[in-house]
């Protein structure tokens, strides 16, 4: 197992709220995360990882600062994941996510800048599955199995 980064925030979405709900830890299983408004609905599709590196993306290219949790990430991590094959496993925490797709982009994203879409089209996040269950905290480390 190679260590490559640290979870930086987690989020999880709300059925009541419009918002991300930033939490210190999350719980998984193999049909997402619990309290989430997604838990069940698409397992391949359960969890989004996304790189602090698009944040800081927009930020350079464009000059928008958007706030974290914006792109509707659970997981903001201090890695760039987004070039690892389809397939790869990540273990964070006590839990083992296998990469499944690139993240698709949503028209919300045009609502704070029509050009972030163009720009993040390749640079979004990555959806992942939950292989093993258990639980993710804030600064848990990122290993490449």
């Amino acid at each position: 197992m190679q260590e490559v980064g640290s979870v930086q925030a987690l989020f999880i979405s709300s059925k009541a709220l419009s918002t991300p709900v930033e939490k210190e830890q999350i719980h998984l299983d193999h049909k997402g995360i619990l309290e989430d408004k997604h838990y069940g609905s698409t397992p391949e599709r359960t969890v989004l990882i996304t790189s602090l590196e698009s944040y800081l993306m927009t930020q350079k290219k464009l000059g928008v600062r958007m706030p974290y949790g914006y792109l509707g990430e659970n997981l903001l991590i201090d890695y760039n994941p987004y070039k690892l094959p389809l397939g790869s496993r990540l273990k964070i925490g006590s839990t083992t996510l296998e990469i499944t797709q690139n993240c698709t982009l949503c028209n919300h994203l045009a609502q704070l800048d029509k050009r972030i879409p163009k720009l993040l089209k390749e640079d979004r996040g990555i959806f992942a599955k939950v292989v093993e269950s258990g639980t993710i905290a804030l600064k848990d480390t990122i290993k490449i199995l």
